[in-house]
C-alpha cells in the first residue's frame, strides 16, 4: 500500500487536505470520491514534495507532457470518443505524471457539466489563454478533434524552433567559455613564470607584445576580481533592464539590428506568429481575435508593438496584407503570401503555407548563424593564444641572438 495525499472540496465548497492509502493513484482517487469529496489533486506522499506544494502549489506539467496529451486527446476525439472518456483515457495513459493529475481534475469538471475550455482555465500554468482560446474555438465550431490536432502541431513546431535557437548558441557558447578558461590559465600560471625568468636578466628590453601580455597578466592578477564583479553587475543591470517595459523595448529594437541574433529573433517571431495565426484562423476564430492571440506569442517587444499597430489598422478596415506590410517587422514574403490568400479567398491555406515558409527561413537562418559563430569563436581563440605564445617566444629569440652576438 502507498500513501497518497490529496486536496479536495467538500459539499459546502471548502477545501480540505488529507492522505489515503491505496495500491494505485486511481484507487486513491476513488477512495477520496467515496468520502463524498471532489478531488482537486491526488499525488504520492513525499515529505519534500508536500512542503513545496504547501508553499508554492503543485508544479505545472512540462510542455512536452502537454503536447503529448493534446495529441492523444485529438486522436481520440477525432475517433468520435466523448470528451469525458478521452480525458479519462489520456489521464490513465499518463498516470503518475503531473499532466495525468491535471487531466483527471479537468475530467471531473467536464462530468459536472463544464465546457472543456472553462475546465482548462482552472490550470492556467498548464494551459495558457491562447491554448484555451483555441479549444474554445474548436468547441464553438463543433470540430474539436481537428482543432486539437492543429493545436498540437503548432505547439510542436514552436517548441522545435525554440530548441533549434537554443542549440544554435550552445556550441559557440561552450567554445567561448573554454577560450576564457584557457586564456585565464595562461595569464595566471604560464605568463608569470616566464616573467620571473626574464626579470633575472638585467638590462634586457622586452618586445612590445611581451610587455602588453605581461601588463594584462598583472592586471588580471591584481584587479581580476574587480573586473569580474563589474561584469556581474553589468549582467544584473541588463537583466533588470529587460524587465522594464521601456528599456526592454529599446533593447529589443537594437537587437533586431544585430547581424546574427537580429535575424534569428526576427525569423523566430515571424514563424511563431504565422503558425499561431494559421491555427487560430483555421479553428474558426474571428480575424481580429486571431491576430491578438498570435500577437501575444511574440517574444520581441518591438515587433509586438508594431504588430499591435497592424491589428489596429485591420480593425479600422485595412487588409491584413497591407497592415503587415506597413508594420515592416516581418520578411516581405509574408505580406505577399497573405495578399495572395486574400485575393484567392484561401487565406487559411495561405497562412499555413506562410507559416511553413517562415519556419524554413528560420531553420536556414539558424544553420547559417551556427556556421558563422563556430569558426569565428575558434579563430578568436586561436589569435589570442597565438599572441600569448608569440609574446613568450620573442624574448627567447632575442636572448638567443644576444648569445650568438
Amino acid at each position: 500500500m502507498t500513501a497518497f495525499r490529496y486536496e479536495a472540496m467538500d459539499a459546502s465548497g471548502r477545501k480540505t487536505r488529507g492522505t489515503v492509502e491505496a495500491e494505485t493513484i486511481r484507487r486513491a482517487r476513488r477512495d477520496v470520491i467515496a468520502r463524498g469529496l471532489t478531488p482537486l489533486f491526488v499525488g504520492e506522499e513525499k515529505k519534500r514534495a508536500a512542503i513545496i506544494e504547501l508553499r508554492r502549489g503543485p508544479a505545472p506539467p512540462k510542455k512536452s507532457e502537454v503536447i503529448a496529451a493534446t495529441r492523444q486527446l485529438a486522436t481520440l476525439i477525432e475517433a468520435a470518443m466523448p470528451v469525458e472518456e478521452a480525458l479519462a483515457a489520456v489521464a490513465q495513459q499518463m498516470e503518475g505524471g503531473r499532466i495525468g493529475d491535471v487531466l483527471s481534475q479537468v475530467r471531473q469538471r467536464v462530468i459536472e457539466g463544464w465546457r472543456l475550455s472553462k475546465a482548462l482555465g482552472e490550470h492556467p500554468k498548464a494551459f495558457n489563454p491562447l491554448y484555451r482560446g483555441i479549444v474554445a474555438s474548436g468547441e464553438t465550431s463543433g470540430d474539436l478533434g481537428a482543432v486539437l490536432s492543429r493545436l498540437a502541431d503548432m505547439q510542436e513546431r514552436n517548441q522545435q524552433m525554440a530548441q533549434a535557437a537554443q542549440q544554435a548558441l550552445i556550441y559557440p557558447a561552450c567554445i567561448f567559455l573554454v577560450a576564457i578558461g584557457v586564456v585565464w590559465a595562461l595569464m595566471t600560471f604560464v605568463v608569470p613564470r616566464m616573467v620571473e625568468q626574464f626579470s633575472r636578466m638585467p638590462g634586457m628590453q622586452l618586445p612590445l607584445p611581451t610587455r602588453v601580455v605581461i601588463g594584462t597578466s598583472d592586471f588580471i592578477g591584481t584587479w581580476g576580481w574587480l573586473a569580474l564583479l563589474i561584469l556581474i553587475g553589468v549582467a544584473a543591470a541588463f537583466w533588470q533592464a529587460r524587465r522594464q517595459e521601456k528599456s526592454k523595448l529599446f533593447l529589443d529594437r537594437i537587437s533586431l539590428k544585430a547581424p546574427v541574433l537580429g535575424t534569428l529573433s526576427r525569423e523566430l517571431d515571424a514563424a511563431r506568429f504565422a503558425r499561431t495565426l494559421a491555427t487560430l484562423f483555421a479553428a474558426g476564430a474571428p480575424l481580429l481575435e486571431a491576430l491578438e492571440g498570435a500577437r501575444n506569442t511574440l517574444t520581441n517587444s518591438f515587433i509586438k508593438r508594431e504588430v499591435g499597430g497592424a491589428v489596429t489598422a485591420v480593425r479600422e478596415g485595412a487588409s491584413l496584407a497591407v497592415a503587415i506590410k506597413r508594420a515592416a517587422v516581418f520578411p516581405p514574403i509574408m505580406a505577399s503570401m497573405i495578399a495572395a490568400g486574400e485575393r484567392s479567398g484561401k487565406l487559411p491555406d495561405m497562412l499555413s503555407r506562410t507559416a511553413a515558409q517562415m519556419e524554413g527561413s528560420f531553420q536556414t537562418a539558424t544553420t547559417t548563424a551556427l556556421r558563422l559563430l563556430e569558426p569565428a569563436v575558434i579563430v578568436l581563440l586561436g589569435l589570442i593564444v597565438m599572441l600569448i605564445v608569440l609574446s613568450i617566444m620573442l624574448p627567447i629569440l632575442q636572448i638567443n641572438n644576444m648569445a650568438l652576438g
